[in-house]
C-alpha cells in the first residue's frame, strides 16, 4: 500500500468492515458519515489485510476504464442503482462486476475473497458509493446475524428507547427530533436495526444516512437560521440535497419546496455529525427498546393522546436488504433478505412493550412539551 491510503475500520454491532482509499476526502467522508452512529475510526493502513471484510474505494479513472470495457464485453443485465444505469456481470469466477457509465462507477465483489471495490474517475462520487457499498455489506452481516430492520425512528433516554413507526409523513422525524430537542439522545431518524438478546430486551442500533429534514420542519425546530448562517459561512450539507434547497437556505425561503410532478418534498439533507455540531443534539450509537409510538400529524390540533389500538404491520419492517434505489447489484444481501424467524421473534417483543397513539400538530414546542411529559 501506498503512503497516501486511508484506511477507516467501521463497527456495528460485534461486525467490522475496513474501507481502503487512496483519496483522503473519500476517507475523510466516510469517517463522517459513519462515525456519529456506527464506530468508525481511523487504523494503520498496514493492518487493514486483516479485516474479515474489505472495501477499496479508489479514485482511478484508468481501471474504471477497464472495468467499463470488460464489463460491456460479458453478457450483462441492466438496472438502475442510484438513480444511474448500470450494467452487472458475473464471471465465472464468481466475480460481479457492475458499472455506471453516468456517474463514471465501477463495483466489484470478489465473493471468494471477501473483498469489494469501487473505482471512479470523480472523489464526490466514490466517496458516495463507498459509503452506499460500506452500509450495503455490514447490512447483510447484520441480517445474517439475526439482526431485523425497521421502518422506524428512535430517541433514547437512560438507554430505554422510544421506537416511532408509521407511514411517510405520520410523524417520525418529527417526534424523534421534539424528544432529542427535550434531551434525549436521537439514536435514528428513519429505520433502525433491533435484534432479541439474552436477557430477553430488544437492543436497537441506528442505520447511518443522512436525515431528509423539510424546510417546514427546520424552521419549526428553530433550526433555519442556523443552516442558513452556516450555509453562509461556507459550510455544506450533504451532497445528495438538490440545489434549490440550499438556493432556499440562502434566500431565506422556509416554505417547502416541492418536485415538478408535486408528489415529494426537497429538503434539507442533514449529514449525522451535523445534528451535534449544527444543532446542537446527543446522538445514541445503541439503545434497548422501551416503547412503541404511534403518531399521526395534523396540523391544526393540539398534540394528545388518541386512545386507538394499533400494532405493527407489514410495511414496518423493511422487507429484504434492499430499496428500489439500491437494488443489491454486488450479492450482498443475505440469501432471503433476511430471517423470517427472527422477524417474528422482533414482533413478539414489540407487541409486550407499552404502546402508545398520539396526535401531533405543527407547534413543534407543544409537540416537544407534550410527548416528554407523555412519555415520562
Amino acid at each position: 500500500m501506498n503512503t497516501d491510503t486511508t484506511a477507516i475500520r467501521l463497527h456495528a454491532a460485534d461486525r467490522n468492515l475496513t474501507l481502503v482509499t487512496n483519496n483522503a476526502d473519500v476517507g475523510d467522508y466516510n469517517r463522517r458519515y459513519f462515525g456519529s452512529w456506527w464506530k468508525a475510526f481511523e487504523v494503520p493502513a498496514v493492518t487493514a489485510a486483516a479485516s474479515p471484510l474489505l472495501l477499496f474505494a479508489d479514485v482511478d479513472p484508468d481501471t474504471y476504464a477497464k472495468l467499463s470495457t470488460l464489463t460491456a464485453e460479458l453478457p450483462h443485465d441492466k438496472t438502475a442503482y442510484a438513480r444511474a444505469e448500470t450494467l452487472v456481470a458475473h464471471d465465472d469466477t464468481g466475480t460481479i462486476t457492475a458499472v455506471s457509465p453516468t456517474t463514471q462507477l465501477a463495483y466489484q465483489h470478489h465473493t471468494a475473497a471477501g473483498r469489494l471495490t469501487v473505482h471512479g474517475t470523480d472523489p464526490e462520487q466514490v466517496a458516495l458509493a463507498s459509503a452506499r457499498i460500506a452500509r450495503d455489506a455490514l447490512r447483510g452481516l447484520l441480517l445474517a446475524d439475526g439482526w431485523t430492520l425497521l421502518h422506524a425512528s428512535a430517541a433514547v433516554r437512560d438507554g430505554q428507547t422510544v421506537l416511532t413507526f408509521g407511514s411517510k409523513g405520520a410523524g417520525k422525524t418529527t417526534t424523534a427530533l421534539a424528544l432529542a430537542s427535550r434531551g434525549w439522545s436521537l439514536l435514528a431518524n428513519d429505520r433502525i436495526f433491533v435484534r432479541p438478546n439474552p436477557a430477553g430486551h430488544l437492543d436497537v442500533l441506528p442505520w447511518p444516512s443522512a436525515a431528509a429534514i423539510g424546510l417546514g420542519l427546520l424552521d419549526a425546530l428553530g433550526w433555519f437560521d442556523l443552516a442558513r448562517s452556516r450555509i453562509q459561512a461556507g459550510e455544506a450539507l450533504h451532497p445528495t440535497q438538490h440545489p434549490d434547497v440550499t438556493q432556499a437556505l440562502v434566500d431565506n425561503k422556509r416554505t417547502p419546496l416541492w418536485e415538478p410532478d408535486g408528489r415529494r418534498e426537497r429538503k434539507v439533507q442533514v449529514f449525522p455529525d451535523q445534528f451535534a455540531t449544527w444543532f446542537g443534539l446527543d446522538l445514541a450509537t445503541e439503545g434497548r427498546a422501551a416503547t412503541v409510538l404511534f403518531p399521526q400529524i395534523d396540523p391544526t390540533a393540539a398534540p394528545s393522546a388518541t386512545g386507538e389500538h394499533r400494532m405493527l404491520g407489514e410495511g414496518d419492517f423493511m422487507h429484504g436488504a434492499t430499496e428500489d434505489r439500491y437494488p443489491d447489484i454486488l450479492g450482498l444481501a443475505p440469501t432471503g433478505s433476511g430471517n423470517d424467524h427472527a422477524r417474528q421473534a422482533v414482533a413478539a417483543h414489540l407487541a409486550e412493550l407499552p404502546h402508545h397513539t398520539v396526535r401531533l400538530g405543527h407547534d413543534l414546542e407543544a409537540n416537544a412539551d407534550f410527548l416528554a411529559k407523555h412519555l415520562s
